[in-house]
């Protein structure tokens, strides 16, 4: 299994239990993970997105497929005494691109 399959692998577990996806529409995509996050994202972006889990992945999917380079994903869950502790990197910026160094490596080796 490659990398980027695991990492969406991890995205669609963590969805099951998220409430709304967003996006900024440039690079940033998270998943709210409680009412709290979920109320604040719809009031604060532009796109977002409910639906079942399945639903909501194929539509991080096509998100991620139209994002800027310094792409990632994010789970936020409130934490009201300290903010920052509430984020969990499910793919972040460096993980996605090494598999394609990765990728050209190889091509390299083998030319």
């Amino acid at each position: 299994m490659d990398k980027m399959t695991e990492l969406w692998d991890g995205v669609a577990e963590a969805m099951k239990d998220a409430y709304l996806i967003a996006f900024d529409g440039c690079h940033k995509m998270y998943l709210a993970m409680d009412k709290h996050e979920a109320t604040w994202f719809h009031e604060n972006y532009e796109h977002t997105f409910v639906g079942n889990p399945d639903a909501m992945l194929a539509q991080l999917k096509e998100w991620w497929a139209q994002s800027c380079s310094l792409k990632f994903v994010s789970a936020v869950r409130y934490n009201e005494s300290d903010p920052n502790a509430g984020f969990t990197s499910l793919i972040g910026q460096d993980d996605w691109q090494e598999d394609e160094e990765d990728e050209d490596d190889e091509l390299l080796e083998w030319a």
